[in-house]
Formats: structure tokens, sequence, C-alpha cells
């Protein structure tokens, strides 16, 4: 089967960065290509995905081949948790992510899912050990009123940049900080020290480039990420925008939940004047 495409669903929640739940969905990607359930490629896919659920259990991060319904049709999967999380509730995350990308990519041959503490990915393309910068997706707070800061903005481009620096292998996760911007990056654990390296530079190119003056961004690329967020009284309650990257359409998005949102009103107003005629007559019954 050709390397799978992934097409990428943007279920996107409005959250705040600082209190993020760490299984709170940020995105999935689905391939196009789907399989049977009973076929050997199905089985692989649940034995992989059982494998990667039970190797959370004692590591933050594993990848595995599954091959044994059939060695000519197999799965590479893996998951990691984000550094700064403990064991027990990277168990946890994986279990909530396979949990939820089940229903989102039913019978897809190839997906990813990506939690705020956690992500897991399987495919039939061998994309084990491989570097990837394509960015998968953004999010920015919204914009200060007053627009530009250039402190912020220096705080910002130094704890970024902090990231850059500090170097490290493969999956470590790295932390910066300069005035009252924390940033944080981390790579993927199946890749080389040279190209995680080469990816947070990518990611931090790509994080100061799409969220410009806002206060808090985050960028997932292939096989990294790369965030940052101010601690000012003044920011930290900035909630992220859901992004519109790769989502076709927007305008169209957007009028339609305007529209849903109207038809609720509708349907609320009318089941109240039900209600409310139902509660007459029946106070009308009673005197009589």
């Amino acid at each position: 089967m050709a390397e799978l495409l992934l097409l990428l669903l943007l279920l996107t929640v409005t959250i705040s960065y600082s209190a993020a739940d760490p299984d709170t969905f940020i995105f999935a990607g689905c391939s196009q290509f789907k399989y049977d359930q009973n076929s050997a490629y199905g089985l692989n896919v649940n034995s992989a995905l059982s494998s990667l659920a039970n190797a959370a259990s004692s590591s933050t991060f594993g990848k595995f081949t599954s091959s044994a319904a059939s060695p000519s049709s197999p799965v590479y999967g893996l998951f990691q948790c984000r550094g700064d999380i403990s064991v027990p509730d990277c168990t946890s995350c994986v279990r909530s992510a396979i949990s939820q990308l089940s229903p989102i990519c039913l019978s897809s041959a190839g997906a990813t899912i990506q939690l705020d503490a956690c992500m897991i990915r399987y495919g039939n393309d061998s994309f084990l050990g491989k570097q990837d910068t394509n960015l998968l997706y953004k999010k920015c707070s919204p914009i200060p009123n007053n627009g530009y800061n250039a402190d912020l903005t220096a705080m910002r481009d130094n704890a970024l940049g902090s990231l850059v620096a500090s170097g490290g292998t493969g999956g470590t996760y790295r932390n910066g900080a300069a005035g009252y911007v924390q940033a944080a990056a981390q790579c993927v654990g199946d890749i080389s020290a040279k190209d995680c390296s080469d990816c947070i530079s990518s990611a931090v190119g790509q994080v100061k480039a799409v969220c410009g003056f806002a206060v808090s961004g985050d960028v997932y690329l292939g096989k990294c990420f790369a965030k940052y967020y101010s601690t000012a009284s003044s920011s930290s309650s900035s909630t992220y925008t859901p992004s519109s990257y790769n989502r076709p359409n927007n305008n169209g998005n957007e009028s339609g939940k305007t529209v849903a949102i109207i038809i609720g009103l509708m349907v609320g107003i009318a089941l109240l004047i039900i209600f409310l005629s139902f509660v007459r007559r029946n106070g009308n019954n009673g005197k009589s």
C-alpha cells in the first residue's frame, strides 16, 4: 500500500493553556484508506494499539512493529508522553488517546492523535526513525488589544531561543524561560539528536511566524512540538482559539456554527413555550 497521507481533522476545543487537562484533545489525523476489521491488517492494528497501551504502564515512549497476523501487512506504531508528566499519568493519557481515536478514525489504515500530554500514531508506512518537519497543527492566543509588545516579544524570542541552544537527544523534553515567558519543546523519541535539534529549530521558527504577537502559541510538527506562554496575570488567562490551518471553507464552518446556535435557541424557546402552555393548561383544569 502506498504511503499514507494523513487528513487532519481539526476537532479542536478552546482551552486555557495553564489549566489544560492532560487528556484534553488537541487534534487527530486519519488516513483516507480503510481496512476490514477482520483482516490480517486489522488484527495487526489491534495488536499494535494493545502493545502501546501496555508499554505506557512502564515508560513514556515506545515503538512497535506488529506483524504477527500477517508479515506482509505490518503495522508500525509509537506513543510518547510529554516529558514533564509521570508514568502513571502517561498510562492514563495513552489509554484515553486510544479510546478517543477509535471513533474518530474508525478503520483508518493510519492515524495520529495528539492529546495535551501524549500522542499515538500508527500506520502501514515505515515512519519510525524518519524526520518530519511538516506543520500538523497550530494554535495561538488572541493578540492583546494594545498589539505589539516589545518586551513580551523579546522575552518570547529568548525563551524559545534557549530551546534551540539546549541541544539534547531525540525525545528530550526541553524547558526555557525569559522574564515572564515560559517555553517548552520535545521531539518524538525515534529520531536522532541532530534531527531533533533541526526539528525544534523549525518548530521555533514556525511558532513565531504563525502566532506573531500572540501571548501564547503552540505548533506541532511531524516529529516535534514547540510552545510558549506568558505567566503574567494580564495574559495567563488568555484562551486559544481553534486553528484555521488546513480547514477547508472556514467561513462556511463559522456560518454553520452560527446557524446551529440560532436553531438551538429557537428549539429552546419552543420547548419553553410548550412547557408554559402545559403548566397553564393544568392550572386551568385544576380550577375547574
